[in-house]
């Protein structure tokens, strides 16, 4: 991974510097990187890994960077560096053919030099992960599950812009600049803090910076049994709140409290669960209800674990991978209105609702779902999303655009951007933009996770267009990621489209012009 992020900052910087340069004063390099073994003697290496290594570099074009399929395979979701399968080539005394993975530069420089983001009309804050200082691996989830519930808590304040844990973590682990952080999510206070434990006591501090002047704000640190944490996580929610916006209400106050669990191992089965939700793969979506169930479990009154289980079996269903359709939907739909009875304020249990409600075709009790979610927690970036996705379904695409944009907004740097992106898309091709859902689609394409559906918007806008040159160039791309992908395959993974987004799914005449299969997998059976 460290060789990847060099190899990127190096071109970035040497672009950086030929910028306005005459092209005999440009300095370019080629970098190849491989992932094998390396003979060293006294100071010299090579072997086979080397060898290979060299080839990459040298197919590289200039200013470029070239990976081995097995180094991609390493880094694939673990970097902010986006690739493009450049297919498999054979380079001399290498045996077999070797796939080559090609840098795409343009989302380098997105990623490296984000535009700056306006501030919000009210007090606007991001909550960056607290940083573990007991060194002990095992209390990493403790110190992200604090950072989390504050930013929750902090949620349910409408007079405040939080920003969503899904970009705040991207900075987890890093040196920050706190200038560069609230300049990258648009916000003009930041809290960070740390977390250290010793046998039964707890030590949390937490500093509160505007930017603008960089100057602290407010200050403290908590020493507290560990069975009082939760009241920690409390205090310092409302010391935020008071330094913020001294006016708030009580009655917000007492709104923005929320009874944790009494037991701690199932609230850090939650926070397990949680981490593997929001890696959004099909592998990490079974352990994510796995570690959920067992939260539920030890403790049936965790009205958000509850909640959080319900919508890990919308995301099977997403990912293609359940063996019940019919029955996880009916399991989402117990669990999110189990939760909303343990927790009538719970943001999540509404969410859940909404989502198992499109899968249903019950659409109106979806967007009544959604907007108590977000009536609850005007800053829940899933939430935002997800109404986006049901209105273009009922045909209030422009809308539904909207309503993603503000997701994007609440949370410029959400892992699931590509899911984000990937639905503005399928919005865009039912408003007959083909260029902005084709571009916007291949945004969602160039995030490290993104799964087939972000091929879905380009591929219906080829086809729409008949232009099938470049639907059959999109169509070799979205196999790299799936090989079985047809049109059927799409209308699987998003069912609801049935009948009313045939033109989005290309079911018919569209889907054969972008060069799709129309029957060469046999879909599952689907609720109706």
């Amino acid at each position: 991974m460290l060789a990847v992020d060099t190899a990127a900052e190096i071109q970035n910087g040497l672009a950086e510097g030929n910028a306005g340069k005459p092209e005999n004063e440009r300095v370019s390099i080629r970098i190849g990187i491989n992932l094998g073994d390396v003979i060293e003697d006294r100071s010299e290496v090579y072997g086979e890994g080397v060898n290979l290594a060299a080839r990459l570099e040298a197919a590289a074009e200039p200013g470029g960077i070239c990976l081995s399929g097995s180094a991609h395979d390493q880094v694939k979701g673990k970097v902010q560096v986006a690739f493009e399968d450049g297919g498999e080539e054979a380079f001399k005394n290498i045996e077999g053919m070797v796939r080559v993975w090609r840098w795409v530069p343009g989302n380098i420089e997105m990623a490296t030099k984000p535009v700056a983001l306006a501030l919000p009309d009210k007090p606007s804050i991001a909550v960056l992960p607290f940083t573990n200082m007991s060194g002990d691996p095992e209390q990493e989830f403790f110190a992200d599950g604090i950072t989390e519930d504050i930013i929750t808590e902090l949620s349910r304040f409408r007079s405040l812009f939080v920003i969503a844990r899904n970009s705040t973590f991207t900075f987890k682990g890093k040196a920050v600049d706190i200038s560069e952080v609230c300049r990258q999510l648009g916000v003009r206070y930041v809290l960070e803090g740390s977390m250290r434990q010793a046998g039964n006591r707890a030590r949390v501090t937490a500093q509160l910076i505007e930017a603008a002047s960089g100057s602290h704000l407010w200050a403290e640190r908590y020493d507290r049994d560990l069975e009082d944490i939760f009241a920690v996580q409390d205090e310092v929610t409302f010391a935020i709140v008071r330094a913020l916006q001294p006016k708030l209400e009580l009655s917000e106050q007492m709104r923005a409290l929320r009874k944790p669990p009494d037991n701690l191992d199932a609230w850090e089965n939650y926070q397990r669960g949680m981490w593997h939700l929001f890696r959004y793969s099909p592998e990490e979506c079974e352990a994510a209800i796995a570690f959920l169930s067992r939260a539920v479990e030890l403790d049936p009154s965790f009205a958000v674990a509850t909640a959080s289980l319900g919508y890990a079996h919308c995301v099977r269903i997403l990912h293609g991978i359940s063996p019940d359709p019919e029955g996880d939907i009916a399991m989402a739909l117990r669990l999110g209105r189990r939760a909303a009875k343990l927790d009538e304020n719970e943001p999540f249990a509404y969410l859940t609702i909404g989502s198992a409600s499109i899968y249903t075709r019950r659409f109106d009790e979806a967007l009544a779902a959604l907007e108590r979610a977000i009536e609850l927690n005007p800053n829940f970036a899933l939430a935002h999303m997800i109404q986006g996705h049901a209105l273009w379904h009922i045909g209030k695409r422009e809308e539904g655009v909207a309503a993603i944009d503000r997701a994007i907004r609440i949370s410029p740097h959400d892992q699931l951007m590509w899911v984000f992106l990937a639905s503005k898309a399928i919005a865009l091709v039912m408003l007959e933009d083909y260029d902005e859902a084709i571009a916007v689609s291949k945004a969602a394409q160039q995030n490290p996770n993104a799964a087939i559906y972000a091929f879905l918007g380009e591929l219906s806008a080829l086809g729409n267009r008949d232009e099938r040159e470049r639907a059959a160039d999109a169509l070799r791309r979205a196999r790299a990621v799936n090989p079985d992908v047809t049109v059927d395959y799409l209308d699987k993974a998003l069912p609801a489209l049935e009948g009313r987004g045939r033109s989005v799914s290309g079911r018919s005449a569209q889907g054969r012009r972008a060069g799709l299969n129309v029957s060469a997998v046999r879909p599952p059976s689907w609720p109706r």
